[in-house]
């Protein structure tokens, strides 16, 4: 971009700026000069697409014929220039209008080095091939995130400052045996005994530092071609042994044809174990997947030969009982639940018990696809959790469901950055369940200030690492020492060249990072797969 491109760029903005601050009504007359202003000059110096942009702008000013603009809603009106003018802080204007897909098969790749140089550079670098990462330097967010990102590739380095690779992977080793996930270590260390001990403790690659990216990047790309590949096949969960979502399918097909057949209706269940993160959190993750086995083990027990149950992800499993009625579905789940409550945990010297919550519901029209009755039955079970939990709903009694609410919030000193982002936010589909509430804040204090966070909505907070008051990393680390800190999921924003904030918001638990420049779309993108975070 040459000097006057910036400069015309540079003025617009302060314009834009200018307008913001003051808070005023703006004449009308003024907005349509602003915009044949830049009309005129843009296409002058090689910015086409800002001055056809401007003009299609004036022609609607002339057709309005507004006496006056408030702020808020010139700042929506002029969203395009907008985005043109703040291409330091956001890249590619030409896609910013483009529909983005995320696809269910995109990969997800935990990586762990405490060398931050090297982990954004590889963080960006694997992001380039359409990969979601997770990055992080340190070992309790690394074993945390491995259960909770459930990684198609897990790239971890072996000598770091507080651990080593080797220490991470020998915690997680049993663990990794059931899920078949392929490991990758790296180390500018070369020696046998080093690459040796590795493949012991089950690592399938090995990347000797410094890496050849390309070739880097095409081994991991097949490990996770296989790891998807062999997902495909796969009818069983490996932890639980239950069968898998993707057999799920499957046997709801057959179901649908034996109705055809018969006319006898079948039921499909959702069944969440109740508290389970408070059981990761107290006793472990290995002891949550002792108990995630002896659930399957015990309904397997429980249940009828022709019953079948699956794991649908998490704590969460799907139950289908053919041949039965909502009522005789109702009967045994809650049989089932008042058999389950009873049943013993024990870790250490501590015993616990553990319940469920279920959502059922009735198929019996062949014309219900899958998607159809899960929802269904998850209203259901949305009714059974927040009426208390440890209680089966059917799906009659849940007409009546009330979304729960999720709050986005933005805060970031720029105030037209912060409009973008609140418009990007609000064009994302978070599905029927929830209620989307926005709000922006200009710096760390505004938002604690605020009564909008005193609730027990669950936050997704978009966090600036640079503001004058209460910069993004104190907000984070407040965030986090919040008694109610789980209910906060948090996208740092930092710039390109900031590695010791990078490193303090990792280590301060932020959920992901990005830096600047960045795209509208690859933070839609992100902001996506952090929601299946949020329960």
């Amino acid at each position: 971009m040459d000097k006057y491109q910036i400069a015309l760029l540079a003025n617009v903005r302060k314009q834009l700026q200018e307008w913001t601050d003051q808070n005023e009504e703006i004449p009308h007359e003024e907005v349509y000069r602003f915009l044949h202003s830049i009309s005129g000059t843009s296409a002058t110096i090689g910015l086409n697409y800002l001055g056809d942009r401007s003009r299609e702008l004036m022609e609607a000013v002339e057709k309005n014929q507004k006496k006056t603009w408030n702020y808020a809603e010139l700042n929506t009106f002029l969203l395009d220039i907008i985005k043109i003018c703040y291409q330091d802080e956001i890249q590619s204007v030409e896609d910013i209008n483009k529909p983005i897909e995320i696809s269910e098969q995109t990969a997800n790749v935990l990586l762990v080095d405490d060398d931050l140089s090297m982990l954004m550079y590889l963080k960006e670098q694997f992001e380039k091939q359409g990969w979601y990462v997770l990055a992080t330097a340190s070992k309790e967010k690394a074993i945390t995130a491995f259960y909770e990102l459930k990684p198609d590739c897990f790239v971890v380095d072996v000598h770091m400052k507080d651990c080593t690779g080797f220490d991470i992977l020998s915690f997680l080793r049993d663990k990794t045996k059931q899920l078949f996930v392929p490991i990758v270590m790296m180390s500018v260390d070369n020696q046998r005994e080093t690459r040796l001990k590795a493949f012991k403790l089950g690592a399938d690659d090995f990347f000797v530092k410094p890496l050849d990216m390309e070739e880097s990047l095409l081994r991991i790309g097949h490990h996770i071609e296989r790891k998807q590949m062999f997902n495909s096949y796969l009818m069983f969960d490996e932890l639980t042994g239950a069968y898998n979502r993707t057999y799920l399918k499957e046997i709801y097909s057959q179901q649908l044809s034996s109705y055809d057949r018969l006319k006898a209706p079948f039921c499909l269940a959702i069944l969440d174990l109740d508290f389970f993160k408070r059981i990761n959190d107290q006793y472990g993750h290995l002891m949550g997947d002792r108990v995630l086995q002896a659930f399957v083990e015990y309904m397997k027990h429980e249940i009828r030969p022709t019953d079948h149950i699956f794991r649908y992800g998490g704590e969460e499993f799907i139950l289908l009982l053919p041949k039965t009625n909502i009522k005789e579905a109702e009967t045994v789940l809650n049989r089932l639940l008042d058999l389950f409550v009873k049943k013993v945990f024990t870790h250490q010297s501590n015993s616990f018990y553990c319940s469920f919550s279920g959502g059922v519901v009735e198929v019996h029209n062949t014309e219900w696809p899958l998607e159809k009755a899960l929802h269904q039955a998850d209203e259901a079970l949305y009714i059974a959790k927040e009426s208390g939990r440890q209680k089966i709903v059917a799906s009659s009694q849940s007409k009546l469901v009330k979304k729960r609410t999720l709050r986005m919030a933005i805060i970031d000193d720029d105030s037209i950055i912060r409009t973008m982002l609140k418009e990007l936010l609000s064009k994302i589909d978070v599905g029927d369940r929830y209620e989307v509430k926005i709000e922006v804040f200009k710096d760390g204090i505004e938002f604690f200030e605020s009564q909008w966070i005193h609730s027990s909505d669950q936050y997704f907070v978009i966090l600036d690492g640079m503001m004058p008051k209460m910069d993004g990393l104190e907000v984070l680390q407040k965030l986090r020492q919040h008694k109610r800190h789980d209910q906060y999921t948090v996208i740092m924003l930092t710039s390109r060249n900031s590695e010791q904030d990078i490193q303090r918001a990792l280590e301060l638990g932020a959920d992901d990072y990005m830096t600047k420049p960045f795209k509208l779309m690859e933070l839609e993108a992100r902001v996506r797969h952090l929601m299946k975070k949020v329960k």
